[in-house]
């Protein structure tokens, strides 16, 4: 697929509201909608433009907030399912997602990602629901084989060490597919604490081992873990001693690896990575709440609003967006040789002052 001219995501944050009160929330979500979300109408607008990039038309994801929330979600589905939109949901686990999921079935839905930020203390420490660690996992569960299912972990300082023993709880529930979100302080996300460059370089190395039980890892807002798993594919190193010693690793990765075999054993051999190199406004793009749109949910930098202009025209044209795509970047990021694999977090450069500088957590 051609990122300059469509994404292969598209995400829509359909509402702020959400049940739960989860310390990381970019959305900074609260209990009841806000004033100016998109109305059904400009929903299936959104819908419609989606169909405007040409075949293969991006996958709409569903996020929030929670989804589950909008009033005229089977409304929303319906429509997308009649112009041959694929739609993927990242739901809060609550009693409602329980109750909809035939619904989300019954047009097709097939793509889910459920968050799990670490055990039972640290997770429901993040999510503010105490018995919420044991409800997601039941109904980790019950989505087993049923979905294309994801889990998604935040990475900081206060989930971190939580890594090799939801490795091992993912592993015993027969789920492969892992997306580890690195934190960058947006929304309520400033509450908590991002790991330094070089606790980010030893935890990127972690996933590499974590790929070899037989994971496909993804990350969001470290894309600097493609370098990592290039370079690891290439150089072939194994040793535990060997890897420390040949990319200046630190006690973190010493600690995180050795816990992971001693809970999954001796590993296999890496797979080939699995990723479309997408980064923030290079095949993916964000719609907000009321309709704005941004990079990535984690970038707010606003390109223009879909109530008023054309996503396709957005996304083609803005130069912000076309120079993201070129690899224009400042600092080390625009000299850096994996530029075009990585790229940088443009949402922690944004966070750091300009969408285009480097991003300050890579350790290269």
């Amino acid at each position: 697929m051609n990122f300059n001219e469509r994404p292969i995501l598209v995400f829509w944050e359909t509402t702020k509201a959400c049940k739960l009160k989860c310390k990381h929330c970019r959305a900074e979500a609260i209990p009841e909608p806000l004033p100016g979300e998109l109305t059904t109408e400009e929903g299936f607008k959104l819908i419609e433009e989606l169909t405007k990039f040409g075949k293969p038309y991006p996958i709409l994801i569903l996020t929030g907030g929670d989804p589950m929330l909008r009033p005229d979600l089977e409304e929303l589905l319906t429509y997308a399912e009649s112009k041959g939109v694929k739609v993927g949901v990242a739901p809060a686990v609550t009693e409602l997602l329980k109750e909809r999921l035939n619904l989300l079935r019954k047009h097709g839905v097939r793509y889910i990602s459920i968050s799990l930020d670490g055990m039972k203390e640290t997770h429901e420490r993040i999510r503010g629901v105490d018995g919420h660690f044991k409800e997601t996992v039941e109904l980790l569960k019950s989505l087993k084989g049923d979905w294309m299912l994801q889990v998604n972990t935040l990475v900081s300082k206060e989930t971190v060490n939580d890594l090799p023993k939801v490795a091992k709880l993912l592993k015993d529930l027969g789920i492969n597919v892992w997306e580890l979100f690195f934190l960058v302080k947006v929304g309520r996300g400033t509450e908590l604490e991002e790991l330094t460059p070089e606790e980010n370089r030893d935890v990127s190395h972690f996933l590499f081992e974590v790929s070899r039980y037989g994971f496909e890892v993804r990350t969001v807002e470290a894309p600097f873990f493609r370098r990592v798993y290039l370079t690891r594919l290439r150089d072939g190193l194994s040793d535990l001693k060997e890897v420390v010693e040949r990319y200046s690793l630190g006690e973190l990765y010493v600690k995180l690896t050795k816990e992971l075999i001693s809970l999954l054993g001796e590993p296999g051999k890496p797979k080939e990575l699995k990723s479309a190199f997408t980064r923030d406004g290079y095949g993916v793009i964000f719609v907000s709440y009321d309709g704005n749109v941004y990079p990535s949910g984690f970038a707010p930098y606003s390109l223009g609003n879909v109530k008023e202009d054309s996503l396709v025209s957005i996304y083609r044209s803005h130069p912000v967006l076309i120079k993201i795509r070129a690899g224009e970047f400042k600092g080390k990021c625009g000299t850096c040789e994996y530029r075009e694999v990585c790229g940088g977090s443009r949402a922690r450069a944004l966070a750091a002052g300009d969408i285009l500088g480097e991003d300050p957590g890579c350790p290269f």
